[in-house]
């Protein structure tokens, strides 16, 4: 099934998660959305600098520390996705419960684990 994903905090440095999880989206047929500090491409995905456009996303899933994501939350809330995916280091408490509140689901977990696991 197909889960149009947003990936905050994307880079195209091949040492961070968040570029290894944009590819590993891609390699396993996700449609993938990049917003990042820099612009890039990885595995075909342009990194957006600006919030998208898009808002039809089934999941936001993070690679920002939690003191970057503030800034997001509005944004992020207003996508109305149906999970946020907080990835180690990414944890946070009042977007968690911020989002519980309208419906979204929080989730600490990582994208690559889910991914690999068939568990997405």
């Amino acid at each position: 099934m197909s889960k149009k994903t947003l990936v905050i905090g994307a880079s195209d440095n091949p040492s961070r998660y968040s570029y290894l999880a944009v590819q590993s989206l891609v390699r396993h047929g996700q449609p993938v959305v990049a917003l990042g500090k820099h612009e890039g491409i990885v595995a075909g995905v342009e990194i957006h600098t600006e919030v998208p456009s898009d808002k039809d996303f089934d999941t936001v899933t993070l690679y920002l520390n939690p003191s970057h994501q503030m800034d997001y939350y509005d944004y992020i809330l207003s996508l109305k996705p149906s999970r946020i995916i907080f990835n180690p280091g990414t944890e946070n408490p009042e977007l968690a419960s911020r989002a519980a509140a309208q419906g979204i689901s929080p989730m600490e977990a990582c994208t690559l684990v889910l991914l690999s696991t068939g568990q997405y």
